[in-house]
């Protein structure tokens, strides 16, 4: 994660946004901080600033800290929440409320 390479246009923007986005129920205020990437999607054409660029490093670096993914312990119980789509399930363990690693 923290090696993603900055977004250069809109498709590779929506590729980081739905892997970050798929956790955003477990990052507090995912919606402020994110908002200077997500303003690139609602324009006719990409663009990228610092406000963006600030936001993208910020998201990367806190996707990657214990808050978001902890580690199973193994002792406790694990709940597996689904998600039917269309097209697929989407699929999280969790432990004691946050995403297992």
């Amino acid at each position: 994660m923290l090696d993603w390479p900055r977004p250069k246009n809109v498709k590779a923007l929506r590729g980081f946004l739905g892997l970050t986005g798929y956790y955003r129920i477990f990052v507090k205020n995912y919606g402020i901080i994110s908002k200077p990437i997500t303003q690139p999607l609602k324009k006719n054409s990409f663009f990228w600033n610092i406000e963006a660029d600030s936001a993208f490093v910020t998201l990367k670096s806190i996707m990657t800290r214990t808050p978001v993914l902890a580690l199973p312990d193994f002792p406790k119980p694990l709940m597996v929440e689904t998600d039917a789509y269309v097209n697929g399930i989407k699929v999280v363990m969790m432990q004691d409320g946050r995403p297992i690693a």
